[in-house]
């Protein structure tokens, strides 16, 4: 071997492989574990949805049945609840996308000395359990609350506003545990897109709406979709705010699944709707997507 082999080393093509063979060790484990305790209690539940119920006993017996998923969709209370999730859902994306950009925006973009204590005012309700702050806005929303006595103490009501057990209160409690995760996830994005950019746009004569729809806005696009795919998947599944914000009477898919598994006892029912939950809330991400990345492309 001569002076110059041995010091080059080996040639690139080893090393790569060498590099190759250390990455994937590394990520074995981790993908090991993420794989056994994510899809196997998918496929068990899967297993279970599949299975049939006996009301009298409250048994579930082994079957090869589709009848939960038929019961699903054929029966108008439950895909009311469907629809009424889905729609929730969109308009908390919506409403926490046209709250949340200009403040991240503003975030990104402030040289001020304060900028990572409005960083922690943003992270900060997430140190709050989704209970504990639907509780407060309980304590807001009550015909107690803060809303009707301070609209009462002024005289613009005579007798309290139902808000509380509404599907209003139920779509503010939920767009205040998203926005902070759709401001996370557009303010890294904004921060990495050159200012200069936005500048020779204006520069060029462009007015700030042309600038936005034309510059920022698909520059901005990775944050965009990571911030509506994080938004509209907290807000398919929330439990514990339409559960305390909507009263008994307000249905969305999640609290349907914890009923069914614990006061109905009806596993395979449960097993079943869990998985419309799922599959129509990866249809509608992915439709999203692909809506929002050809209307930036074009």
């Amino acid at each position: 071997m001569t002076d110059t082999a041995i010091a080059h080393g080996p040639p690139v093509a080893v090393r790569r492989r060498g590099y190759g063979w250390t990455a994937t060790a590394l990520l074995t484990p981790a993908t090991i574990f993420v794989a056994i305790s994510l899809f196997a209690p998918l496929a068990i539940l899967f297993r279970y949805s599949l299975n049939e119920f006996v009301p009298a006993k409250k048994l579930m017996v082994e079957a090869l049945t589709i009848a939960n998923y038929v019961k699903f969709f054929t029966d108008p209370y439950y895909t009311s609840i469907l629809l009424t999730t889905v729609k929730i859902a969109v308009l908390v994306t919506l409403v926490c996308l046209v709250l949340g950009f200009p403040l991240a925006y503003v975030v990104a973009r402030t040289q001020s000395r304060w900028k990572h204590l409005l960083i922690i005012l943003i992270v900060l309700p997430l140190f709050v359990g989704n209970s504990v702050r639907a509780a407060g806005w309980m304590v807001v929303f009550g015909n107690k609350g803060f809303v009707n006595a301070t609209l009462m103490g002024i005289g613009l009501i005579d007798k309290p506003l139902e808000i509380m057990f509404t599907e209003n209160a139920v779509i503010i409690g939920i767009i205040a545990v998203n926005l902070p995760f759709m401001v996370l996830s557009l303010q890294s994005v904004i921060e990495g897109i050159d200012r200069a950019v936005e500048e020779a746009a204006f520069s060029l004569g462009a007015p700030p709406a042309i600038m936005f729809r034309r510059v920022l806005w698909p520059l901005a696009m990775p944050g965009i979709l990571a911030g509506t795919i994080l938004t509209f998947i907290l807000a398919m599944n929330a439990y514990a705010t339409p559960f305390l914000l909507g009263g008994p009477l307000f249905k969305m898919m999640a609290p349907l699944v914890y009923n069914q598994f614990t006061q109905q006892t009806n596993w395979p029912f449960g097993g079943a709707i869990a998985f419309v939950l799922m599959a129509v809330t990866l249809a509608l991400t992915l439709a999203a997507n692909l809506i929002l990345q050809r209307r930036s492309r074009a």
